[in-house]
């Protein structure tokens, strides 16, 4: 071999990048791509949250709720619809929102129009994201470009449900429930709450459906108009409202008294409804003041828990009225 330029692997001056190896063939893929961005405009960086608070325009509202206009992600403590018809019925509802995100470069329909109609006549901000954001903002959801984020369910106490009745100069009625754990069945419970004049629903805190997206879709416009509290322990709050004159009436199959007539209806009263199936756990039971059970000439053994409850408020609220007691 003679000279440099017989060598394996040389370079030859005369020739822009490399004779051998993929350097000069992929030479587009190894250029610099800028600088790299600052942690606090890294969404997904730790130190992104500290300065959420800036910005300014759609961008900036984007932020504060805890999303970003490039590379979306959840907010904590914050729920999420997603899907055309799921977003889009929760806006025509009202549902309390913070923000609506799309998908980047998305195909639009007649739904997607609305749905952005809607958000901007509410005044929400709207931000762009990946379909992987998206895909990670929703759990991997069909969420068919589009998701709205709600803020975490802002619960009452159980006095404030009380209050409630006391200003309206009505004798009170509550809803609880006892290890109900779909939340259509929370959201149709509320319904029958609004529906039959009750002052509020009470949950516990543990093996509960709670307050999320699923229920507010379920509930409508109800979930806005009647109170929820969550307690740590539903037997001893009803204990509690014992000791404040306050009637339980326990839901159940096996009961002692029947839904028709109820006696303790004009008197103050928490409905305390069980999973369908189970019935009411053992201390709910033994707290009761009655067991209240639905007659039922059919062949059904029982009934959903939304049904009884529904069927159970409408008792009452029929005795309250003949007795001129709201």
């Amino acid at each position: 071999m003679a000279g440099n330029s017989s060598r394996r692997g040389a370079m030859r001056k005369g020739k822009k990048g490399a004779t051998v190896g993929s350097g000069g063939v992929r030479r587009r893929a190894l250029e610099g791509k800028g600088p790299t961005p600052r942690a606090e405009d890294r969404p997904y960086h730790k130190k992104y949250s500290a300065s959420s608070g800036s910005g300014t325009g759609s961008g900036g509202q984007a932020r504060r709720s805890g999303l970003s206009t490039k590379g979306g992600r959840k907010a904590p403590g914050s729920d999420l619809v997603a899907g055309r018809n799921a977003v889009l019925e929760a806006l025509e509802e009202k549902v309390p929102a913070t923000q609506l995100t799309v998908m980047v470069r998305m195909d639009s329909d007649e739904r997607v129009r609305e749905i952005m109609r809607l958000a901007t006549a509410q005044g929400l901000p709207i931000a762009e994201a990946s379909r992987t954001d998206l895909d990670r903002m929703t759990d991997h959801s069909v969420h068919q470009g589009v998701a709205l984020t709600m803020p975490a369910y802002e619960y009452a106490e159980v006095d404030e449900l009380l209050g409630i009745a006391a200003e309206a100069f009505e004798t009170p009625l509550l809803v609880a429930l006892d290890g109900i754990t779909d939340p259509r069945n929370l959201g149709a419970v509320l319904r029958c709450a609004d529906a039959f004049g009750a002052h509020g629903v009470i949950l516990p805190e543990r093996r509960s459906a709670s307050m999320t997206a699923s229920v507010w879709k379920v509930a409508a416009g109800a979930a806005g108009r009647v109170r929820v509290a969550q307690v740590t322990n539903l037997n001893r709050t009803l204990t509690s409202l014992k000791e404040q004159g306050v009637f339980v009436l326990g839901l159940d199959a096996d009961g002692d008294v029947t839904s028709r007539g109820l006696e303790l209806s004009t008197q103050p009263t928490v409905l305390v409804v069980g999973a369908e199936g189970k019935g009411l756990s053992r201390l709910a039971r033994e707290i009761s003041d009655q067991v209240v059970s639905i007659p039922m000439p059919g062949r059904a053994e029982s009934l959903n828990a939304s049904v009884a409850a529904a069927i159970a408020l409408y008792e009452i609220s029929g005795v309250r009225a003949a007795h001129g007691r709201a």
